[in-house]
């Protein structure tokens, strides 16, 4: 049975690994203390760890480890970090004795060069995340890694490191899937204002009304070892039709409706709250997996539709509208949106409604014609709905008239429908041809003079 989110078994994983790290503690003379430490000595600790064959030592090292790289100042971060790249990569003799058995076909050879090959550095991860707030502390890890590739490629090895035991240790079997309400504890909640990455929660009034009435639900995944950290969220409305924009969604005067009245679920809040876990996705199992949930409690329910922004779509029409040429917008449409230029354009209702008829045919050349140099659906949130196999449905101009809406899009939002008969064959059509699959209405409002 579903059930909202309360405290349950996770704190009797936590009372074993602290059980085993006190052993560990003693074993090592019962030191508490974690100096900070310079990235050698990090790295000192990080062979001991590897070397090590008792667990409840293991443990404590490992603990030890972590608590010194959370004291460590930035850049004995950072050198820790290349020292991970050029020290804990593969042992070279063991893997060129690996290479010359499989050459002179010995048995098991072929097994022996797969474990030779694996990075040091994997097996001291897994050790690191043996010991309590170990997980945390490689997301971290992951986290300052990210902060400094785009300048140092030479750690891209470690970010391959870090995405292939994420993406095993954060596999859909290991997450919960647990209803967030008015209930839970405070301290979850709170993330939860934190975390909103679409629609800023402006207070504790604003969190109550996505949470505590009946047409409104919250859901959240999960992971054994961060009990209290949801690693993404989704927020539904219960509607009797499909919305085209968010601001009386989230109404705080709105009158809330019964959730057996509601026709329509709506995912209008999808946040992810683990920057460490960037690449690792499980969003498309959230949406399913609520999905199935909402049908189980309300089969009267049968469309679910997403309100979803379109974050880059202001700054690629900017660079349209520059175009000198002007054989990407038709010059009617050109001149249409010279609009935008004018402060405070969506509070004038005649100029708003003329821009607003401009964005739609140019909204729907950004979806269904334009690409990126990598042959991509420009949009990231397009690709994530797309790819787990929704249709566009609704091209909403005037959606989103917040200040972050405005710069984003123009105020432009759109709807996702995910039609459970269709869902694989939209997905095998996205992720095999490249093919947007959309509604009628948004294909008939692409101008034919407009080409990609």
């Amino acid at each position: 049975m579903f059930r909202p989110f309360r405290p349950d078994r996770p704190a009797f994983l936590a009372e074993i690994l602290d059980t085993l790290t006190e052993r560990g503690r003693a074993l090592l003379g019962g030191r508490t203390d974690v100096p900070l430490m310079a990235a050698p000595d990090l790295a000192q600790l990080a062979e001991v760890l590897l070397s090590r064959r008792g667990e409840a030592a293991g443990v404590a090292l490992a603990d030890s480890l972590g608590r010194a790289y959370a004291a460590a100042a930035r850049d004995q971060r950072l050198a820790f970090l290349i020292l991970l790249a050029e020290k804990f990569g593969p042992d070279p003799a063991r893997a060129t004795e690996a290479m010359n058995a499989v050459t002179h076909g010995q048995a098991g050879a072929l097994d022996a060069l797969h474990a030779a090959s694996e990075p040091r550095r994997q097996e001291l991860f897994r050790r690191i995340n043996q010991a309590p707030g170990g997980t945390q502390i490689l997301l971290q890890m992951r986290v300052d890694l990210l902060d400094a590739l785009p300048e140092m490629p030479l750690l891209r090895p470690v970010n391959d490191d870090f995405v292939h035991l994420f993406a095993s240790w954060f596999n859909r079997g290991f997450l919960s899937l647990r209803q967030i309400d008015w209930a839970t504890p405070a301290n979850i909640l709170e993330k939860i204002i934190r975390y909103e990455a679409v629609h800023e929660i402006r207070n504790w009034d604003d969190l109550r009304n996505r949470l505590q009435p009946p047409d409104r639900r919250c859901y959240a995944f999960f992971h054994p070892q961060l009990p209290d950290e949801p690693l993404i969220f989704v927020e539904v409305a219960l509607t009797t039709g499909t919305p085209a924009a968010i601001a009386p969604l989230l109404d705080l005067a709105r009158q809330p409706i019964g959730a057996h009245e509601a026709a329509t679920a709506v995912f209008y809040s999808i946040s992810n709250t683990q920057r460490g876990l960037a690449g690792v996705s499980f969003g498309n199992f959230l949406i399913k997996q609520v999905v199935e949930v909402l049908r189980a409690e309300l089969p009267q329910v049968q469309v679910f539709v997403t309100l979803s922004p379109v974050p880059g779509f202001a700054r690629w029409l900017e660079t349209m509208r520059r175009d000198e040429t002007g054989q990407s917008l038709p010059a009617p449409l050109r001149e249409a949106l010279t609009g935008l230029d004018v402060p405070g354009w969506e509070k004038d209702p005649d100029r708003a409604t003329a821009i607003g008829a401009a964005l739609v045919p140019a909204a729907a050349f950004y979806f269904l014609s334009a690409r990126d140099r990598r042959g991509r659906v420009l949009d990231p949130v397009a690709r994530f709905h797309l790819g787990n196999g929704a249709r566009l449905e609704r091209l909403n101009p005037l959606g989103d008239l917040s200040p972050n809406g405005l710069r984003q899009s123009h105020g432009l939002m759109v709807n996702y429908r995910y039609a459970l008969e269709d869902i694989e064959r939209n997905h095998e059509a996205f992720a095999e041809r490249g093919e947007v699959v959309a509604s009628d209405p948004v294909r008939r409002a692409l101008p034919a003079q407009m080409t990609s």
